[in-house]
């Protein structure tokens, strides 16, 4: 038996029910959301992408940490820093909140982890993935965007390469310590 919900019955508070038309919003169920995350894990664990990796955190699909290397002929060479990766119910329309866990001396990384990529934010497509995303992330390591830094102190260091490195070893903590 369906339930009438009393609010929009003519008579029930005198008033007349509305008749605005909204264009629906772009929602996704728990199952479907529970699905593309489980295909997405898998196609991560298949795809042998070098530098990133990602898993569930515990029994909760929503909870990700991920890893990502810096890459290879740039300042990141040899370091490995920790993500977080929340996804929200509405996950792939809306993206998932992605934070540094370990300190990470970037232009675009702020001292609480927090990150200025635009595909995490206005550029974001249901598209994108969390192999995407943490490609993305690694990308930005070597090639910062200067001009709209969350950290001034690194972007300002950026442009010397030699005095940039020898920060992050300064600042750099591996995984494990």
């Amino acid at each position: 038996m369906a339930s009438v919900n009393q609010d929009n019955v003519p008579g029930a508070t005198g008033t007349a029910p509305s008749k605005k038309s909204q264009a629906p919003a772009k929602t996704a169920d728990s199952q479907s959301v529970l699905k593309r995350l489980q295909s997405e894990l898998m196609a991560l664990m298949m795809g042998g992408d070098s530098g990133i990796s990602a898993f569930p955190e515990e029994d909760n699909i929503f909870c990700w940490k991920g890893t990502i290397n810096g890459s290879k002929e740039t300042v990141f060479e040899g370091t490995q820093y920790r993500l977080s990766l929340s996804f929200p119910n509405d996950y792939p329309f809306k993206p998932p909140k992605v934070k540094f866990e370990s300190f990470c001396f970037h232009p675009n990384v702020d001292v609480r982890g927090h990150i200025c990529l635009d595909i995490l934010q206005d550029k974001w497509s249901s598209a994108y993935d969390v192999r995407t995303i943490l490609l993305s992330i690694q990308s930005l390591l070597g090639e910062p965007n200067t001009s709209s830094p969350l950290n001034p102190q690194a972007a300002q260091l950026w442009s010397n390469q030699e005095e940039y490195r020898k920060m992050v070893e300064k600042l750099y903590k591996p995984p494990n310590a």
